[in-house]
């Protein structure tokens, strides 16, 4: 059997495995959200209920996260506010990619639960994943190499002020 290896997981791996379930550290969602460094921890927006970061082990530049401020792993047990504000700050999020980056398409979508291979499973989360063509190949499975085009912090300082919006909106 031939193995294929992602070793640049393997710290997100090592650190947000089980956070969530642990009782003794704190889910790497509900610590951002608490440092209040949002330039350190590449949060782009705090909603009322719900805020947008950065993905620090993303698939592709750009790689974001929608999240409820609560902690909650069960999608059916957002509130319908908090449902609304997750869309209304994926939308929010696809313009600012759009606008900053200008990809081709996007991969939007939830991993809920271990078997779904969500990362952290007690705190859900949207991810937002700009796509241009030619970038989906077999890189970084085939050879362990994953490009990332442009340092995270760069990525935050542009698309920060296109996410701007007011608590509420």
């Amino acid at each position: 059997m031939k193995r294929l290896w992602a070793p640049w997981r393997g710290e997100y791996i090592r650190t947000a495995v089980d956070q969530c379930r642990s009782g003794m550290r704190q889910c790497f969602f509900c610590r951002l959200l608490a440092e209040n460094d949002d330039e350190a921890n590449l949060v782009l927006v705090r909603g009322r209920g719900v805020f947008v970061v950065m993905n620090r082990y993303p698939y592709n530049n750009g790689h974001l996260m929608v999240a409820p401020n609560r902690h909650v792993g069960d999608y059916e047990r957002l509130t319908a506010t908090e449902h609304a504000e997750i869309a209304r700050l994926v939308r929010a999020s696809i313009r600012a990619l759009r606008l900053a980056m200008k990809p081709h398409g996007y991969n939007i979508g939830m991993n809920l639960g271990r078997a779904a291979g969500a990362g952290v499973i007690d705190h859900l989360h949207v991810h937002v994943v700009p796509r241009w063509n030619g970038d989906a190949n077999f890189m970084p499975t085939l050879a362990g190499t994953k490009v990332i085009g442009e340092h995270l912090h760069d990525t935050w300082r542009a698309l920060r002020p296109l996410l701007r919006v007011r608590k509420g909106n």
